[in-house]
């Protein structure tokens, strides 16, 4: 593969604060006519996608609700947030890309409540492989919060470019560990402090307390530890500037990733405090995101 030149896009964009949690789209996002076209005749409302759920796993959370055309359609891989610790809804986000043109692969993973990491990174490989032997090629992966931690993962691990084609993450954990010392301070908010609990029982150890083992999960655990440089995938990461999730999770990424070669890696920062799927409720973001995983879902 090329050797390419570190860089690092830090883009500032506009977003009105919303609250935060994951939220679906409340109304059709339109798509812009080519300049001095004629107007387009208003087209009859298309059906909804298809939908049809498959285990990729034994356990009850490993399982992958498909929204789409399977035949011809990039593939879109959704990794919903939570903490770790509970499912949260990305149906109406998966109609929203399945209209757009993507097969959408809206994966559940086990929690930390079912077991400690490295499970949760285990399931996502198995569910990207399982999409690969059903025709679902090498998708792009969109994540939130914790989603965009195992996102990150994903494109991160190994060589991440082989079976992720490209990761968008919304308010991406990138670091568990970082989120564990943000929330013992004595500063920190109330979703921080929770955050610091959730890490620590994904971890299943404490790092202050349970040795080197521990030490060498928690660094596993962060993404940058495995970051690889061209072997990667390409990353749009995107924080809020009052995210409770700091932007400081993705600046480290991107930095180690363009460090090592990665040139298509860009941290993108919204004014407000929105986290997470939240952030898709600015239109605009919305539409650079459609158009970014668009780029690099082409042949």
């Amino acid at each position: 593969m090329r050797r390419t030149l570190p860089v690092i896009a830090l883009c500032v964009a506009l977003l009105s604060s919303s609250a935060a949690v994951e939220a679906a789209p409340e109304a059709p996002l339109a798509e812009a006519a080519a300049p001095g076209s004629p107007p387009a005749r208003a087209a009859a409302a298309p059906g909804p996608p298809a939908v049809a759920t498959f285990s990729y796993g034994r356990h009850a959370r490993q399982n992958i609700t498909v929204y789409g055309d399977r035949s011809g359609h990039p593939a879109l891989m959704i990794l919903h947030g939570g903490s770790w610790l509970r499912d949260t809804d990305w149906s109406g986000w998966a109609r929203w890309f399945a209209a757009r043109g993507f097969t959408v692969y809206d994966t559940d993973y086990r929690l930390a409540s079912d077991a400690a990491w490295p499970a949760q990174r285990d399931d996502v490989l198995a569910a990207l492989r399982w999409v690969k032997r059903r025709g679902g090629g090498t998708p792009v992966v969109l994540g939130s919060s914790a989603g965009g931690h195992l996102a990150v993962s994903a494109g991160t691990y190994g060589a991440g470019r082989k079976r992720v084609r490209a990761v968008v993450a919304l308010s991406p954990v990138a670091s568990p560990y970082r989120a564990w010392t943000d929330g013992g301070m004595t500063a920190a908010s109330s979703a921080q402090r929770g955050l610091r609990e959730a890490a620590e029982r994904l971890a299943g150890c404490s790092p202050a307390t349970d040795g080197r083992r521990c030490l060498a999960r928690w660094e596993d655990l962060a993404a940058k530890s495995h970051a690889s440089g061209r072997d990667d995938a390409p990353m749009l990461l995107t924080h809020s500037a009052a995210d409770f999730v700091p932007v400081a999770h993705s600046t480290d990424l991107a930095h180690a990733e363009s460090g090592a070669g990665l040139r298509d890696v860009t941290v993108r920062i919204e004014p407000g405090s929105a986290h997470g799927g939240v952030l898709l409720k600015n239109p605009a973001l919305a539409k650079a995101v459609l158009t970014w995983l668009r780029k690099r879902s082409a042949p």
